[in-house]
Formats: structure tokens, C-alpha cells, sequence
């Protein structure tokens, strides 16, 4: 008797045993260091199963299964994604799916010039396609709850890292933006903007067009200055990136006469004032530079003949074409320069 109390005993020890082992030990069946799991907002568990199933995520869908049954997942599907680490046991597996316990989405917006350049990243990160983020951005309805409309929707947009969870919609996506843009303006930048006879939304503008004009930091406070002034004195912006911007071409090298007849709210050579909307997202440093821009009697700005990226400044057109002569003089110097090197290269 002693003796099957023993073997029943030892039966049954290695029993739990492997139903422990099977619950808790490595439950995957992928070689990789891990699968991610996209599980689309509506999929049911049967779409599920099939999943894990076709992509041998796991070693016995069986099991799994039937586990899925006695931790109560069939009726608890989230969507999200999900990261199986190898090796990850089936109760942690089940566990995580049943509560929700995504992996985030981090994604770095840097600079962007348009709403389908948004919608596009958003999309490639995120379960929503740009469609829905495009049809979003256009309906003045959905927006008018941020206090903007399809016109300025991306002064909401401040470059920085945010993180999502994978199938966040686009109204949540732009409200995590959206709070961040207005933490970024506190009292004292909002009195900033102000002093300069701007909103938060016209400093952003300006600072879209003054990003596309230079890349040197210690510039950009001065060239906002320049179209400061122009607009206290009643001229048109004349800047050159919102007629790129109008004609959605951002490769071009230099715009030419006939550009600037564009047709376009954009094109701030035919028309007075701040564009409708920004050109881009701006760097919160360049926006800074708009409000610590000091006060000049700028009027005008070329690039320096050196080639070095800064601009000499000039508050009379006279100074302007002397500065803008010496450097089409180095640019046509040049340019010959590799136009001869070029022959000799082909002799």
C-alpha cells in the first residue's frame, strides 16, 4: 500500500511538474530574440490564434489554447502590440495579453512640412492609417476643440520625442501633442510673443519660415527682425521658402523670377502679412530666436560670399544689392571654377 501511495505521488509530482513547466517554462517557438504581436483594434480571438499560429509564435497553440480558456483571454482581447521576448512562458504570455500590458510606440518628430509628411509618420508608427490622420487634420470641426483649424492644425506640432501606445487614435494622438505644445508656452514666452505684436500661433508661422531660411542659430533672431520690421512697415514678407512651399517643391536650390508669381495664399511675395499656416515644424530653439529676437533696423538679408551659411544684413536696399551682388559674384566664381574642372576631367 505504502508503495503505490509512493508512485501515485511520484506520478503526480511529475504531472505538475511538466504542467508547470508547459504553463511556466519557454513557451515560444520563434528563434529570434523577439516577436512583435500587432493585434488590430476589433480582431477576435480566433483571429488571434490564427496568428500566433501562422507565425509559429508559440510551441503548442493547443495548450495555449486551452489555457487562453482557464485565464479568461477568448473574451478579453486587446488591441495593441505586444512584445514576446523568446522564451517567455505561456502564464506570462496570457497574462500580458489579457491586461493590455502593450509595449510603447516611441517615435522623434524632427522637422516636417506638411500634414501628409505627419500623417505618414504617424501611420508608419501606429496602427491608424494617414488617411484617418489626413481626414482628421481637414476637419475644422474635430479641430476647432485645440483652437485651430486645418489652416494651422501643425503650429501644435513641437519637434520633441513622444510616446504612444500603437493603437491610439488620431484625436489622442494630437491631444499628447497638443498638451505638450501649451506646456511649452508658458506665461513668459506667451508675454514674449505679445511684445512683439504676435499670438503663439503667428510666432510659430514666423519661426516655420525663418527655419527654412537658415540653419545657423545665432542668425535667426535677426532674420526674424527682418520681416518684424517688414510687416510694422506695411511690406510683404518677400520670403523666398513660402514660394517653395507654395509650389510643394522643397528640393528647389534657388526660386527664379517667375516662381514668384505663384499663385497661393503661401506666396508672401503677392500677398501682405503672415502666410495662413506654418511652412514647417520648427525647432523649439528657432522658435525661441523668434521671440528673442532683438530690436534691429533690418530690412534685408543676403548670404555672405564665403559660403559659410550666415547672412550679412542690411536695413537699405542700396546695402542689400552691394551684399547680394558680392555674393552672386561668388556663386558665378564657382561655378566656373567646377565648370573648368569638369572639362578637365573629361580631357
Amino acid at each position: 500500500m505504502k508503495r503505490i501511495v509512493l508512485i501515485t505521488a511520484a506520478v503526480l509530482i511529475l504531472v505538475l511538474g511538466f504542467a508547470a513547466w508547459r504553463l511556466l517554462g519557454p513557451a515560444t517557438a520563434f528563434h529570434r530574440d523577439k516577436y512583435e504581436l500587432y493585434i488590430r483594434t476589433g480582431m477576435n480571438y480566433e483571429q488571434l490564434l490564427a496568428l500566433l499560429e501562422k507565425d509559429t509564435v508559440i510551441k503548442s497553440p493547443a495548450f495555449f489554447n486551452w489555457m487562453a480558456g482557464r485565464l479568461d483571454l477568448r473574451e478579453n482581447v486587446k488591441a495593441g502590440k505586444y512584445e514576446i521576448p523568446r522564451g517567455m512562458g505561456l502564464f506570462s504570455m496570457i497574462r500580458m495579453l489579457h491586461n493590455g500590458h502593450q509595449t510603447p510606440v516611441h517615435f522623434t518628430i524632427a522637422k516636417l512640412r506638411t500634414r501628409e509628411g505627419l500623417a505618414g509618420m504617424v501611420a508608419r508608427k501606429l496602427e491608424c492609417d494617414s488617411t484617418q490622420m489626413i481626414q482628421f487634420s481637414e476637419n475644422n470641426d474635430s479641430l476647432a476643440a485645440f483652437g485651430v483649424d486645418s489652416n494651422t492644425f501643425m503650429t501644435l506640432i513641437l519637434p520633441n520625442t513622444f510616446t504612444f501606445f500603437w493603437n491610439t487614435t488620431p484625436s489622442n494622438v494630437l491631444k499628447k501633442m497638443a498638451a505638450y505644445s501649451k506646456a511649452w508656452w508658458t506665461p513668459e514666452r506667451a508675454r514674449q510673443a505679445e511684445e512683439k505684436g504676435l499670438t503663439p500661433t503667428q510666432a510659430y508661422i514666423l519661426a516655420s519660415i525663418v527655419e527654412e531660411e537658415t540653419n545657423m542659430q545665432s542668425d535667426k533672431g535677426k532674420i526674424a527682425s527682418v520681416y518684424l520690421n517688414r510687416m510694422a512697415k506695411g511690406m510683404k514678407l518677400g520670403a523666398d521658402p513660402t514660394v517653395k512651399y507654395a509650389l510643394r517643391d522643397f528640393e528647389m536650390k534657388q526660386v527664379y523670377f517667375n516662381s514668384l508669381k505663384t499663385p497661393s495664399p503661401y506666396n508672401t511675395y503677392l500677398h501682405a502679412g503672415l502666410p495662413p499656416g506654418p511652412i514647417c515644424t520648427p525647432s523649439q530653439q528657432t522658435l525661441q530666436a523668434v521671440l528673442d529676437a532683438p530690436k534691429t533696423d533690418y530690412l534685408f538679408f543676403a548670404a555672405k560670399p564665403d559660403f559659410s551659411g550666415y547672412s550679412n544684413f542690411s536695413s537699405t536696399f542700396k546695402e542689400h544689392l552691394t551684399n547680394a551682388n558680392e555674393y552672386r559674384k561668388s556663386l558665378h566664381e564657382q561655378i566656373a571654377i567646377r565648370d573648368s574642372l569638369i572639362k578637365k576631367k573629361k580631357h
